[in-house]
């Protein structure tokens, strides 16, 4: 580094670098630094993460795009899905998941519904022709996600019901998935909401009315997804608890989601048996 600190002892030298290092980062990135008060980082892990980050601003301003294929340097050994019997599959995957993590890349999969088949074709057929940053640092890993590529929506919206509505919904904390209700108009157990927050209002008023909330469970039956319209099914069982007094919520439940232009589920209609919150 350019600036002489060799007046100072060890521990003042390694400060005064990370100081020059973060005023480079600033100037020439715009980087913020908070203050960390009397929890302060050891000066020997700052200045191991500043000059990881330099070298990585470095590495982006210089990169190069490349094919998955070109990264993993071009193998031949991997054969084509249907030439793969099935009592094959899973060791052809494995290797070739090997390949990939040799190369700091990874493919990983939310779906439960995606067979190791399903994955194998994907990686050949398609994530070997994606692009990517062709950045090499250490720790550096490129993740690939399979269901940003081909979305499983029944398995997605299920989720959805079942954590970002039921999950939310039957626990004490104030609603956090708020941003997937529709803006406009909500039906709750048949009553209209004109907006998002008039139904936010009374789902927090119903929270706040007990010291302990809980989802047991929920549980979809059936989901079935029709271009911009979903309708999930279920049952679920929850409790709410102020002092000695326990009040017990269960039935079933027909939720309905919308697909907006851009490209975003939010919840529609929403009916939950045995659970009146007003």
């Amino acid at each position: 580094m350019p600036e002489d600190f060799s007046h100072l002892n060890e521990d003042e030298q390694l400060k005064a670098e990370n100081d020059f290092l973060k005023m480079k980062l600033m100037l020439e990135h715009g980087a913020q630094f908070d203050e960390i008060g009397n929890n302060e980082i050891p000066a020997e892990i700052e200045n191991e993460f500043l000059n990881n980050v330099i070298a990585f601003e470095k590495q982006f301003e210089q990169r190069k795009i490349i094919k998955v294929y070109d990264k993993i340097e071009r193998p031949r050994h991997f054969k084509l899905v249907n030439e793969i019997a099935d009592d094959e599959i899973n060791n052809a995957w494995g290797e070739l998941i090997a390949h990939l993590n040799k190369f700091n890349i990874n493919l990983d999969v939310c779906s439960p519904n995606i067979s190791v088949r399903e994955l194998y074709r994907f990686a050949t057929e398609e994530l070997f022709e994606h692009e990517m940053d062709d950045m090499d640092l250490p720790g550096w890993t490129t993740h690939f996600t399979y269901d940003e590529f081909h979305p499983d929506l029944v398995y997605d919206n299920s989720r959805m019901v079942e954590e970002d509505l039921f999950g939310d919904i039957f626990r004490k904390e104030a609603l956090f998935y708020e941003v997937n209700y529709d803006k406009k108009e909500i039906v709750f157990n048949n009553i209209l909401y004109e907006n998002r927050e008039s139904f936010i209002k009374m789902i927090n008023r119903f929270k706040s009315s007990f010291d302990k909330i809980r989802l047991i469970n929920c549980t979809v039956a059936k989901c079935e997804v029709k271009e911009k319209n979903c309708v999930v099914e279920g049952s679920y069982k929850a409790s709410a608890k102020t002092g000695p007094d326990k009040l017990n919520y269960k039935g079933g439940f027909t939720v309905e989601l919308i697909l907006n232009d851009m490209g975003y589920w939010y919840f529609k209609k929403i009916r939950i048996d045995g659970f009146e919150p007003l």
